[in-house]
């Protein structure tokens, strides 16, 4: 197989992974990111909410790599930048009171790489100098940690989106010729299928009492885990949504039925 071959084969298995990076400050960090992801052959990036760009030291920093900034696509939030995707990784270093499923950098790729055809995914970095806050990680099916020296831990953007870049290349040349999960018989719910059904079992949660929103405490969240970590598709979504909304019929009849002038 030549090598042009070879590169084009990669290139399809690693076509469906798009790079998000959250709230990205320094514009250059952006041009070094993109830089990175060409390297090792990723192409799709995604900007939400960016302080500044375009801007003309993300493209000195891109160097041949001005090409991913020209197609990125820019979104006013997260949310907005992964709405369509059945899978999401965020990358945090930051330890958390509740923690996602989590995986180290050799597991990244084998777990984006054998989603089914045809499923999009998102990998996620946060801001410089706070990485992701508690609401976009929330958004996330998996937390990626790398394991750091403890004397210094932190991480240059870029230099996480290169490693992690490298690993899901190496997953992609050692799956070459290979075929990937086959599909499954519904596509994967997305995240913003996901969001509009948290928000449906919040407020049944709510109106059958057992949740209580002055002291919600971190229900939702786990709830929210557990949902994620079950990675539903379309139709069990829908009867999940099917449920809840005969719960809020039920409810209110007995609503009407309890009524003085019913």
């Amino acid at each position: 197989m030549s090598e042009t071959t070879d590169e084009a084969a990669i290139g399809q298995l690693l076509a469906r992974v798009r790079i998000v990076l959250v709230g990205t400050v320094h514009s250059g960090n952006i041009g070094a990111a993109a830089r990175a992801m060409k390297n090792m052959g990723l192409r799709r990036l995604y900007l939400a909410a960016p302080v500044e760009f375009p801007h003309r030291e993300a493209t000195y920093r891109a160097v041949q790599a001005a090409d991913l900034l020209e197609s990125a696509v820019v979104t006013a939030s997260l949310e907005e930048a992964v709405a369509d995707c059945s899978l999401v990784i965020g990358t945090s270093a930051r330890e958390r009171r509740i923690q996602l499923p989590q995986l180290g950098p050799r597991e990244l790729g084998p777990l984006c790489l054998g989603e089914r055809r045809g499923e999009e995914i998102a990998l996620v970095f946060g801001r410089e100098d706070s990485g992701l806050s508690n609401e976009e990680l929330r958004l996330c099916h998996w937390h990626v940690h790398v394991p750091t020296s403890a004397d210094y831990s932190s991480l240059n953007l870029a230099a996480a989106v290169q490693l992690l870049c490298y690993e899901l290349r190496m997953t992609a040349l050692a799956q070459q010729g290979t075929l990937a999960a086959p599909p499954w018989d519904e596509p994967l719910a997305t995240v913003e299928g996901m969001e509009r059904f948290y928000e449906h079992l919040d407020a049944t949660l709510t109106d059958i009492g057992f949740l209580n929103p002055a002291a919600p405490r971190q229900l939702m969240t786990r709830l929210r885990r557990l949902f994620n970590r079950v990675r539903m598709d379309q139709m069990e979504l829908n009867i999940l949504r099917g449920i809840l909304t005969e719960i809020g019929k039920i409810r209110a009849a007995a609503g009407r039925e309890s009524s003085p002038n019913s």
